[in-house]
């Protein structure tokens, strides 16, 4: 089983609301990411939250699992995957990693993820654009431990350094999988 972690713990500084929250067609950002996600064939999502949890976890109610992040504020993305990865632990044998601000991914490049996942059994698939990595990249539980020793300032960028020779990259034809929203200039530009 494949789980989805959707990491949205962030305290959103640059933007200066919680992005979260904020419209994003007829739904909200956290909306739109879980919607793909469940649109695209993915059953077992869990969203890590932090900044604002009570107001998102609210928001998505009982439609997905939901861990709350109590290092948020100083471990920033890397405890967020922590988080998640330990809640699934013992139920899932991999894990795709995306990112609650962006609500760009399409749902056909997530499906790609999952189909070289299904067809190469990679223990790390990554998305590229223009020889660019992006999100959601998937990566099995074998290498989770790895993930959980870590300590900040590391990230997961580091984790994909440390094993880029494992990466199997998958090209996909669409930018969204490198846009997140991270300032009110990001929002305004990438509105749908």
């Amino acid at each position: 089983m494949i789980v989805a972690i959707v990491l949205a713990a962030g305290e959103s500084k640059r933007m200066g609301q919680p992005k979260m929250l904020m419209p994003w067609g007829k739904s909200t950002v956290i909306q739109t990411v879980i919607s793909t996600l469940q649109a695209s064939g993915v059953i077992d999502i869990l969203v890590v939250t932090g900044g604002a949890h009570q107001q998102i976890e609210s928001l998505i109610g009982q439609s997905v699992q939901i861990v709350f992040n109590e290092k948020y504020a100083e471990g920033e993305m890397l405890s967020s995957l922590q988080a998640g990865l330990r809640a699934k632990k013992y139920e899932a044998s991999a894990a795709l990693i995306c990112l609650g601000d962006q609500p760009q991914v399409q749902g056909r490049s997530v499906q790609r993820i999952l189909q070289e996942y299904k067809e190469t059994s990679a223990s790390i698939i990554v998305p590229s654009y223009q020889m660019r990595r992006g999100h959601p990249w998937l990566v099995v539980r074998e290498h989770w431990e790895a993930i959980l020793q870590m300590h900040a300032p590391d990230s997961p960028r580091e984790f994909l350094e440390r094993h880029r020779r494992e990466i199997h990259y998958v090209d996909i034809d669409t930018p969204s999988i490198l846009q997140d929203l991270d300032t009110p200039e990001d929002y305004s530009k990438s509105q749908p």
